[in-house]
């Protein structure tokens, strides 16, 4: 039997080298991985407040906040006043709709690239293990 700890080596290993490379790719839209985990966000769920935010990416407050005030600075989102004095809701500029397509272009091919070797069925259950690990399901 394997040492399970293996396979949480093995998935911290891929998710340092999914990280790299995603920054590889994603250098030529001038943004980072953790910067398009926050676009994301937005891209699926919509407008949210900067709490939402940090707890779906499962990230520290304040990490969240700096890659925020970045994005904010370069011009991808805004951050509007919420219904309570101290919440921001985070939102897309028009700046970053517009360059979105050719970002999850760009991320499609990545993960095309990474999952070649899986067929669909192994696709959809390497999907469903990292859900179950996660608690995501």
């Amino acid at each position: 039997m394997e040492d399970s700890s293996n396979i949480i080596h093995n998935l911290h290993q891929i998710v340092r080298y999914l990280t790299k490379e995603s920054n590889a790719r994603l250098q030529d839209h001038g943004i980072f991985s953790s910067q398009w985990s926050i676009l994301y966000c937005l891209v699926r769920f919509g407008p949210m407040s900067q709490t939402e935010i940090w707890r779906y990416l499962n990230v520290e407050a304040p990490t969240v906040t700096r890659t925020i005030a970045r994005l904010e600075e370069s011009g991808w989102i805004v951050r509007e006043p919420g219904s309570d004095k101290r919440e921001k809701i985070v939102s897309l500029t028009p700046f970053a709709i517009e360059k979105l397509e050719d970002i999850k272009q760009s991320i499609a091919a990545f993960e095309e690239e990474m999952l070649k070797e899986l067929n669909e069925n192994e696709r959809r259950t390497l999907t469903a293990l990292l859900q179950k690990i996660g608690g995501w399901n």
